[in-house]
């Protein structure tokens, strides 16, 4: 992960950081969903910061037929209205190239190989090449084994070739595996960057430099201390155009391998010798090799899923799951889930971790919460308005940020303990502009960093927790879907997870 100066305080300051190197960044998928809504944006923040090299170009790559002028105009679209027109406008849209071709066709690469070679001489970025493959799933393999026939995946005379591959990385352990092969027969481990875009989020990034750069909380960061762990994942949204999609996967497969497992490795990793990419992903692989499997047993008993029913959000009355366009009438696809982990290595023998995701539900927010145990003896108990406890909350999303809550003397003659925050907000404290999280991880590609990437092995060792859910719940269908109103925080028995272990889900507040 690219480092940078401290910043102290509230201090105005400049991003520090120097541009990545000459480079073309190839779009396949070019005039999709994902290309408009994250990455054009996040391309042209890079411009506005001045991250991206001068010798830089785009080609987008996809079924439309479009010339490079009507390309220029439907990203120009994908901009918000303020920043077309302008001058880093001007500069990003003169280096937009477009190329209509079927992903599967030999043909569309070969003409791809004389157009790159054609942008390279126009603007030298010297045959250095970073595919992005903002494609369905079922073109992953496809396109990278084209781009190896076509050697353009060969790294030679000092160029190098870098790939990107969006999620899902598979749909089970198996096809994980299949996919990892096919790849890796074109490629080598260090061209193959697996994104994930929750590590493009700065609380996300925060988890490390706050755990091993700050002596106050790694001593603490254990059994001794740590009573356990949640991470919610909570979205207000339905499936909304996805629901064919979302009908094959479910939430367990979209969300579990990838950003869940990125959030619960960076939470318990040790620390890296270094911060090299391997060395962090190192540990990172170590902790989900080290998760509890769970047997048909503990499934029954460990995990919860749900889907959502007709309810309120936001004052407005939403669809039920089954209703959704794209998805079965009788669908027993969950839209919900919660699980209780546990990682069997010295540091967290005994700690829980508690995990909940799902659409529709209260509010849109991501988190993490470290819940510290009680203090030994509370000579305070039977003060009144005793109730607080220790908790550190990273929050992901909407809001990033950071609080700590402990206990404080009440104000007044009579000793009454009660709760307070200390808290911040990255956007309010250092003034940041708000960021789509592909910025960094972009930017990190093109530099050759791939800290924030997952490796083979991490993917393999995700699936290999997930797997033995999705066969206990294929075998056992729910008995009763849907299971929770829209609107609320899912089903009564996500609660009945923790009240079993005398615990409960922290309450987020609106």
């Amino acid at each position: 992960m690219a480092t940078a100066a401290t910043v102290h305080g509230q201090e105005e300051h400049e991003q520090i950081g120097k541009a990545a190197g000459p480079c073309v960044m190839v779009l396949f998928g070019a005039s999709g969903d994902l290309t408009k809504r994250k990455l054009v944006p996040a391309l042209y923040n890079l411009v506005k910061a001045k991250l991206l090299p001068k010798n830089f170009a785009v080609v987008g790559v996809a079924f439309d037929d479009l010339s490079r002028e009507q390309f220029r105009d439907q990203v120009t679209g994908f901009l918000q209205p303020e920043d077309r027109g302008t001058e880093a406008w001007e500069w990003f849209t003169q280096r937009l190239y477009y190329q209509r071709g079927e992903f599967a066709d030999p043909a569309t690469y070969s003409t791809l190989a004389a157009q790159l070679a054609g942008v390279d001489r126009e603007h030298g970025t010297q045959a250095n090449y970073l595919f992005y493959l903002a494609t369905a799933p079922k073109f992953f393999a496809t396109i990278v084994q084209q781009l190896g026939k076509a050697e353009l995946s060969s790294q030679k005379d000092g160029c190098w070739r870098r790939v990107v591959i969006e999620k899902p990385f598979g749909h089970d352990l198996d096809s994980a595996k299949a996919l990892n092969r096919d790849v890796k027969a074109v490629l080598a481990e260090n061209q193959i960057y697996r994104i994930d875009h929750y590590l493009g989020k700065e609380t996300v990034q925060n988890i490390m430099v706050f755990r091993f750069d700050n002596a106050i909380f790694e001593p603490i960061w254990n059994r001794r201390y740590i009573d356990h762990v949640q991470i919610t994942n909570a979205e207000t949204v339905g499936v909304e155009l996805r629901g064919g999609y979302f009908d094959t996967a479910g939430t367990l497969r979209d969300m579990v391998p990838n950003h869940i497992m990125q959030l619960l490795s960076l939470t318990a990793m040790e620390p890296p010798v270094s911060f090299q990419a391997d060395a962090v992903r190192n540990e990172q692989a170590k902790i989900l090799r080290a998760v509890q499997p769970l047997d048909s047993e503990d499934v029954l008993h460990s995990s919860v899923r749900g889907q959502y029913g007709e309810g309120v959000i936001a004052g407005e009355r939403v669809a039920a799951y089954r209703t959704e366009p794209g998805v079965a009438p009788e669908s027993k696809t969950e839209t919900f889930l919660a699980l209780k982990l546990n990682i069997d290595n010295w540091r967290w023998a005994g700690v829980p971790f508690y995990i909940r995701t799902g659409k529709r539900l209260a509010q849109r927010h991501t988190e993490i919460t470290i819940q510290f145990k009680r203090t030994p003896f509370e000579i305070f108990r039977n003060s009144p308005v005793h109730k607080h406890s220790n908790q550190l909350v990273m929050q992901i999303q909407p809001v990033e940020g950071i609080s700590l809550s402990f206990g404080a003397k009440v104000p007044g003659p009579v000793l009454r303990v009660g709760s307070v925050d200390m808290s911040f907000e990255y956007t309010k404290y250092f003034g940041a502009d708000a960021y789509t999280g592909y910025e960094v991880l972009i930017y990190e590609c093109m530099i050759g960093d791939a800290t924030l990437f997952q490796r083979a092995d991490m993917v393999e060792a995700g699936w290999s927790i997930v797997d033995p859910i999705l066969d206990v719940w294929q075998a056992l269908p729910p008995r009763r879907f849907p299971n929770y109103p829209s609107g609320t925080w899912g089903p009564a028995d996500s609660d009945e997870l923790l009240a079993r272990d005398g615990r409960q889900w922290r309450k987020i507040e609106p």
